[in-house]
């Protein structure tokens, strides 16, 4: 599974005129109080919502939304249910999912099956299916282990005893929890703020199993030996947020599920998530595993995690059960800025905090305090440097896009029957790609804009004849990007023989309050805004293209291109009607 640094860096290039990088951005004298360089964001540019608003139903238009992408999402979610190119297996049986914008729930679906599976073959590498009368569809309440997305609870749990004093996030873990570095000295480094951001320097898993209880099972973990100093890099591990977990209990002297429920989950409202579920439950519970290895068969009811079973199912890096309503409140909740119909969980301070990227400093995949953020293997174009979200083992995820107010839940029991039809997150990507094509762009004149499409491995053009120009002419256009960073760009390019050959064409760019240039071709965040751009277009220039290229995988909302003019010696050199498109479509949103 690719995962890449979401950051853009941008080249640096000297002089007016100097060949640039791919991408490289000048950052040439400016009027003073103009920035220099792309737009980004940050989580204190974030404008959280004044007004705390339930969740409630309502059409993609009500959401300024396109209700075309809308209707489309489940319907892509369905594709992996069964096999297809590049995937012989399922990637799930069955999904439940929530769309959300401005707090209002454009869709929840619910496909498939929440059990389907007796067990699996291992010798055969087949699944064993349940006579087809037993099989159980799945509901918009079905409940799903959610897995390592169980972490973000834990977290949440953190940071309110973080901003209330209770921790401190930068004091060593050994403080509260004294038998943390008795067996290593290093360990005295670690901080919960290392827990929280898998910095610690901890090894990513050990198994739990066999030891006489969950005394033993801690100590284990506390003297397990370290894989690097701490805050030195990072290495995603359940070891943090079991830690993490225990040092919440400690402090507290609550139980973790003591502590989410009263905390968290109880003052959101949100009944249906837990820890243990009920035996009464189980009709409404999707299955996981079939794990004869720990005596359990088809695990269903169950905590899936090991690890987390074998500590009685609660522990701080997997066990919550919930539904795609209660998780969606979750989601709002963070997206409000920490508050739900006017119950505050966290302070917006906080959660500024919470969606800092604490890995930029080492190049590591992107994460706050607990959440993960810009991680575009699942969230695809519905990324942004302050969007954040988790993924669970088992198949569900989170993504909350606080610049465009979104929530999305996509929920699925991916292991049933078995692990061994991969993790790859395809099938999550392509339902979060609808929704993000279902906020719109409108054009920046006119009723339409060209638009280059959201397509993997492509390469599209849009191509425009020019008149013969005589002298240096000009070519101005609206442009507006979106891409993966580094991976997929977008450019201006010229011919001076027909179209045979091309060569970029240096950009200067303006949004308001900056001003920058490039070598010609433009990648990652851009603000989700319309730029003003320009260029010089030489004498001898037949032809002017825009080109959008994607490698085979991950994807941002695409480029789009309007108001486009060419002049030379005070006349127009194009003529926008004989613009030739080669995968671009004219969009009016």
């Amino acid at each position: 599974m690719r995962r890449r640094n979401f950051l853009h860096a941008a080249a640096a290039a000297a002089g007016a005129g100097a060949a640039l990088p791919l991408g490289g951005t000048v950052h040439a004298a400016t009027p003073t109080g103009v920035r220099t360089g792309p737009p980004t964001i940050t989580p204190d540019d974030i404008r959280f919502p004044t007004v705390s608003r339930r969740l409630r139903p309502g059409s993609a238009g009500r959401a300024g939304l396109i209700t075309e992408h809308v209707d489309r999402m489940a319907d892509e979610a369905a594709r992996y249910m069964a096999p297809g190119p590049g995937r012989p297996n399922p990637s799930h049986p069955g999904f439940v999912l929530i769309a959300a914008r401005n707090s209002v729930i454009v869709a929840h679906e619910a496909r498939g099956h929440a059990v389907r599976y007796e067990s699996w073959d291992a010798a055969t590498k087949t699944p064993v299916e349940l006579p087809r009368e037993q099989w159980v569809p799945m509901a918009k309440d079905t409940l799903f282990d959610m897995a390592s997305v169980s972490k973000l609870f834990t977290s949440t749990v953190a940071a309110q005893l973080w901003e209330r004093g209770v921790i401190d996030l930068d004091e060593p873990v050994a403080r509260y929890l004294p038998d943390f570095a008795a067996a290593d000295p290093a360990k005295a480094a670690i901080t919960p703020r290392h827990l929280l951001t898998h910095r610690s320097g901890l090894v990513s898993w050990m198994n739990l199993a066999g030891y006489p209880g969950n005394d033993a099972r801690m100590a284990a973990i506390y003297a397990s030996v370290l894989r690097r100093e701490p805050g030195s890099g990072y290495e995603y591990s359940d070891l943090n947020l079991i830690t993490l977990g225990q040092l919440l209990h400690r402090v507290t002297g609550e139980p973790l599920d003591d502590l989410i429920a009263d905390r968290v989950t109880g003052p959101l409202g949100m009944t249906e998530t837990m820890f243990n579920p009920p035996r009464s439950l189980l009709p409404r519970i999707a299955a996981t595993e079939y794990q004869p290895g720990t005596g359990r068969g088809m695990v269903h009811g169950t905590v899936h995690d090991e690890n987390a079973w074998y500590l009685g199912g609660v522990a701080g890096h997997a066990g919550i059960f919930s539904t795609a309503a209660d998780m969606a409140v979750f989601g709002q909740m963070l997206a409000n800025g920490g508050h739900y119909a006017g119950t505050r969980v966290l302070s917006e301070a906080t959660v500024r905090k919470i969606l800092v990227n604490y890995s930029a400093d080492i190049g590591a995949s992107p994460r706050g305090l607990g959440w993960q953020v810009g991680q575009r293997f699942y969230m695809d174009a519905l990324t942004s440097p302050v969007t954040a979200g988790h993924t669970g083992y088992t198949g569900p995820c989170i993504v909350v896009d606080p610049v465009d107010r979104t929530v999305f839940v996509f929920l699925a029991n991916r292991v049933h029957p078995t692990r061994d039809w991969g993790t790859d997150s395809d099938y999550r990507r392509a339902p979060a790609r609808a929704f993000a094509r279902a906020v719109p762009v409108r054009p920046a004149t006119g009723r339409t804009a060209w638009f280059s499409g959201m397509t993997d491995a492509a390469d599209v053009t849009l191509t425009a004849p020019l008149s013969r120009m005589r002298t240096t002419g000009k070519v101005a256009f609206h442009l507006w990007y979106d891409t993966e960073p580094k991976v997929d760009s977008g450019s201006l390019e010229a011919s001076t023989d027909g179209g045979s050959n091309w060569a970029p064409v240096p950009l200067n760019l303006r949004a308001k309050g900056r001003r920058w240039s490039t070598g010609g071709t433009f990648d990652g965040y851009s603000g989700r805004q319309w730029l003003k751009a320009s260029a010089e277009v030489a004498a001898d220039t037949t032809h002017l293209r825009w080109r959008y290229r994607t490698d085979g995988a991950y994807q941002g909302r695409g480029v789009y291109v309007d108001g486009i003019r060419v002049t030379s010696d005070g006349h127009d050199a194009f003529d926008v009607r004989r613009l030739v498109s080669d995968g671009w479509q004219e969009s009016a949103n």
